[in-house]
């Protein structure tokens, strides 16, 4: 996941101050990062049979459609919780903002969230978690939704690329403790962009 929110950091790092463009290019490099992630065995959560037939995750075209750039409104004094996961682990994340955007003319809105534990590393102490789910989850994508992760932006603007979105590693192998999304942040449209789910 280290090699995922690096490059990730990179494209929104790429996009420069106030420069909101949309850039197919930047998602075509995150599928092809992705996609040697899952391929190397000492990165992968694929499964030991999955990996030695694996050729590429099924990925959504990009579309301009789904990216966007949200209002961050942050949320003060919000007290840590427990995440629930598909097993027991019960990671302590704090909501740190709320976004709100627009696609196709509907207004939208999800919660951010920084993870506690994570956030005390160097690396990722700018790091926020965007878990999601729509209304393509559990028919063309994961039925546990999907992730996406942000860096903290100096203003009240911040890009989500649903391009860039990607499975929970338990959509690959069960033996993976995977964040479940809250229910606040399931919305009532299709997002058909990022990585479509791996089995029928």
């Amino acid at each position: 996941m280290r090699t995922l929110f690096t490059l990730f950091l990179l494209i929104q790092l790429n996009l420069g101050f106030g420069q909101y463009k949309f850039d197919v290019s930047a998602v075509a490099k995150f599928q092809k990062e992705l996609n040697s992630e899952y391929a190397d065995a000492k990165t992968s959560p694929l499964t030991p049979k999955d990996l030695a037939e694996f050729k590429t995750l099924d990925f959504y075209p990009a579309n301009e459609t789904f990216y966007v750039v949200a209002k961050l409104v942050r949320t003060k004094k919000e007290k840590p919780f427990e995440m629930k996961t598909s097993t027991d682990r019960k990671p302590l994340y704090v909501k740190y903002g709320e976004l709100s955007f627009t696609i196709d003319g509907r207004d939208l809105k999800l919660n951010v969230y920084k993870n506690m534990e994570l956030s005390k590393k160097e690396e990722y102490k700018d790091y926020l978690f965007l878990p999601f789910s729509d209304l393509t989850t559990g028919n063309e994508s994961y039925i546990g939704g999907k992730y996406i992760d942000l860096k903290i932006p100096k203003g009240d603007a911040i890009v989500i690329d649903f391009n860039t979105s990607y499975n929970p590693y338990c959509a690959y192998n069960f033996t993976y403790s995977c964040p479940i999304v809250p229910l606040e942040n399931d919305l009532d449209i299709e997002i058909k962009a990022g990585v479509k789910k791996f089995h029928n």
